[in-house]
């Protein structure tokens, strides 16, 4: 009797077991992919998960499982990590900052990937020989031409007395929307008749030599551009700055806050969050009828209330202080 009890406990505990891989396998698994660490980036991510929440995905609820995961800025990590939820596989793929999604592009053709804080499809250099994005590629874009409003605003609160104006600038070569936006701005400064010095860097340990290098060539002012490289930086970036005296403006929002006096630019926060939203219609209706890589909805025009003063600077009164 005692032997038929622990049969049938063990039938028992089984199906129960059974049953629990089966409602955990049934759960939507989203692949969180961060290139690097990043405090301004992060926001990204509090977006996206915000966005699913407001739809109805949450942990807490038990109707999704986002598994995140960061490359710290190793691309040989972040190969792994792609080819680890490819290999899963995961229900989509969310992916943040340029090398995350071209990295989820080049490993898969079928898992829906949600892409934010990243250029479009045409200045990340994966378009097919068509001139079409990939199939699977969606999420929330940005292109170049807000540059335009942040850079013009530096020689309408700069502007030096006797000289021509300076404006200093370090980009990551190995990143396309680096390079591209480089070669953007550098059009800018002829339109504006302004100087710029743009010096190449490849990593963020670089940054303390190529921005003392850039600072010893006298330059006005440093512009932050939309680079990853910058972001990881940034601290040693502006310690540097405020040595000599330099204000740094830039075309991204999430900057202004730790340090940089202003900017045009893209709400990082909400910039995820429309990402966000285009991840739970797919997860409604598991189709992606009508989706497809749009461009951010929402930009900022703010300013660092405390780096103005610093720097003796009058900002437009059509922007908004960071708090």
């Amino acid at each position: 009797m005692k032997r038929h009890l622990y049969l049938y406990s063990v039938i028992i505990l089984t199906f129960f077991a059974s049953c629990h891989t089966a409602t955990k396998s049934n759960i939507p698994v989203v692949g969180f992919v961060d290139a690097f660490e990043d405090a301004t980036i992060s926001q990204a991510r509090d977006g996206f998960v915000a966005a699913l929440k407001d739809s109805g995905f949450s942990a807490d609820k038990g109707n999704i499982k986002i598994e995140y995961r960061n490359a710290q800025g190793d691309i040989p990590t972040l190969t792994q990590i792609v080819n680890y939820f490819v290999s899963e596989p995961v229900k989509l793929l969310a992916t943040c900052t340029t090398l995350s999604s071209v990295t989820a592009v080049q490993k898969t053709k079928t898992i829906p990937i949600f892409e934010m804080v990243s250029p479009t499809p045409e200045r990340m250099s994966v378009l097919d020989a068509n001139g079409k994005a990939p199939a699977n590629l969606f999420g929330a874009v940005e292109d170049l031409k807000y540059i335009d409003t942040s850079f013009s605003i530096i020689p309408k609160v700069l502007k030096p007395k006797g000289k021509k104006l300076v404006i200093g600038m370090i980009y990551n070569q190995s990143e396309p929307q680096s390079a591209d936006a480089m070669q953007y701005i550098k059009a800018l400064a002829t339109k504006f008749d302004i100087t710029l010095i743009a010096l190449p860097l490849n990593s963020s340990a670089d940054a303390q030599l190529v921005t003392q290098s850039l600072l010893n060539k006298n330059i006005d002012a440093f512009f932050a551009n939309p680079d990853n490289t910058v972001f990881a930086a940034f601290e040693t970036i502006k310690k540097n700055c405020d040595q000599h005296n330099v204000p740094i403006f830039t075309s991204e929002a999430g900057l202004v806050k730790r340090g940089a006096v202003a900017a045009f630019g893209a709400d990082i926060y909400q910039w995820g969050y429309q990402a966000g939203e285009q991840a739970a219609q797919y997860l409604k209706t598991n189709k992606t009828d009508g989706l497809k890589p749009e461009m951010v909805k929402i930009r900022k025009r703010v300013y660092n209330p405390e780096a103005a003063k610093k720097y003796n600077i009058t900002i437009p009164s059509n922007f908004e202080a960071v708090k």
